[in-house]
């Protein structure tokens, strides 16, 4: 008997079908005939959208809820300068990269300048999967291994060869025989024995290792950015056992930490083999692509034909390089910063008076919030389910993550300031009030 499929923590289970509007039901049973089982939607009451600005969202109705959750608009949905780019472009020429146009080579020289790699050379995909997929390729033809080393609860992607090395998809989704987990780096165990660990393994059953890949935030092992520098001591590890360090920017590149642009930065003395980068790259357009240190990428740029036909198309790369211009022209960075420790200080007072919330964690604008039983104090994914549709209720929207769905995910576009914090914060302790109520 096959197992059933994992439900997200805060995902529709059908349940309170009867109690949606007539035209909700009418949409989920379309959408479900249309797109069948695997599509999940969030919420207990799923929330349909028409259109958003900057860090709001709107429904049919025209009411806003504020969005504290999705990094893929991370300059802010519908930015005009992306909007603006992506039209003109549109307009002008869309094609692949077998041609020769300037867009795409000034866009890597700008990109592969925010790194801190070295010499590097940037290589371009449509998705954060697709990059991580091809930084596996170009890590077992660097090092002619195969073993490859993740967290207990990570996710790098979708694709058949990086879906084995997302523990997070669940049980259905098994991982590869040359793959080997260990535990996220939490106060007690040692992280670098771990790795080290498990790169022995390897080589006991005949593997040879290939990469050590890692999100530099952890954030589906439940957001996990401190203490910076811990992961120097890794990468030592694994280029003395002849394999590549990718550090996965998907989630926490782009300026989301605040402090840095990328979250490898904040490692004093790493240096990644391989950088992925996904998500935010182009505002909600489908970019994304590696950084890859000369040394590492040579070998494969020898014997490897690699195209993607729509991997840094002009129209992408549009977007791409309007999302760097807004970055810098509007301060992002330093308002995640800024506004992120605002929201953390503030959170870590409500938790200090609440019995259902533990430990805060964050760097600029990615936070994670343990929830716990008032009772027991133990993990509670039930109660983080209860906070993230009582959020939604208020029309503030946040999910939850980690190896027992118990931490709340706080990731907003990085416009996100001090009056939408305050808002969040408003909602935020009307929901504890609740619960304790």
């Amino acid at each position: 008997m096959s197992k059933p499929a994992p439900q997200m923590v805060n995902g529709f289970d059908g349940s309170g079908l009867s109690g949606l509007p007539p035209q909700t039901r009418e949409l989920i049973a379309r959408r479900e005939a249309a797109l069948g089982g695997a599509y999940r939607l969030f919420y207990q009451r799923p929330v349909e959208f028409a259109r958003a600005c900057g860090v709001y969202l709107y429904d049919p109705d025209g009411v806003a809820y504020l969005d504290a959750y999705n990094n893929v608009p991370s300059v802010g949905h519908s930015h005009p300068r992306v909007t603006e780019a992506v039209s003109r472009q549109l307009a002008t020429l869309n094609t692949h990269t077998r041609y020769l146009t300037d867009g795409v080579v000034d866009y890597a020289e700008r990109l592969l300048a925010t790194h801190t790699i070295g010499p590097a050379h940037a290589m371009f995909t449509c998705t954060g999967t697709e990059a991580n997929d091809l930084a596996l390729r170009i890590a077992r033809s660097a090092t002619g291994g195969t073993g490859v080393i993740v967290t207990e609860n990570a996710y790098h992607g979708v694709t058949a060869a990086v879906a084995e090395l997302s523990p997070s998809l669940g049980a259905n989704v098994p991982l590869g025989a040359h793959v080997r987990t260990v535990p996220a780096p939490v106060p007690g165990p040692d992280f670098t024995a771990g790795v080290a660990a498990a790169i022995e393994d390897l080589g006991r059953h005949g593997v040879r290792l290939a990469a050590f890949l890692a999100d530099s935030l952890f954030s589906s092992d439940g957001v996990l950015p401190d203490p910076a520098g811990f992961l120097a001591p890794v990468a030592d590890l694994v280029h003395a056992a002849g394999g590549l360090y990718i550090a996965d920017e998907v989630q926490s590149g782009f300026g989301r930490t605040g402090s840095q642009m990328w979250g490898y930065q904040r490692h004093p003395g790493l240096t990644p083999d391989i950088v992925t980068m996904g998500k935010p790259m182009g505002n909600g357009l489908p970019i994304a692509g590696i950084a890859a240190r000369q040394p590492a990428l040579a070998d494969f740029g020898r014997t490897a034909r690699y195209f993607n036909t729509f991997g840094g198309n002009p129209v992408c790369i549009a977007a791409a390089s309007a999302v760097l211009d807004v970055l810098a022209d509007e301060g992002l960075p330093a308002n995640a910063l800024q506004t992120g420790g605002y929201l953390k200080d503030a959170i870590s007072g409500l938790a200090a008076g609440s019995p259902v919330l533990a430990d805060v964690r964050g760097a600029g604008l990615y936070l994670g919030v343990d929830v716990v039983s008032a009772d027991t104090g133990a993990p509670s994914a039930e109660l983080a389910a209860a906070i993230v549709n009582a959020m939604r209720d208020r029309r503030v929207l946040i999910s939850a993550t980690g190896p027992r769905g118990h931490v709340l995910k706080i990731r907003p576009p990085l416009p996100f300031a001090r009056p939408h914090a305050d808002q969040f914060l408003d909602a935020f302790a009307a929901v504890l009030d609740s619960l304790n109520g």
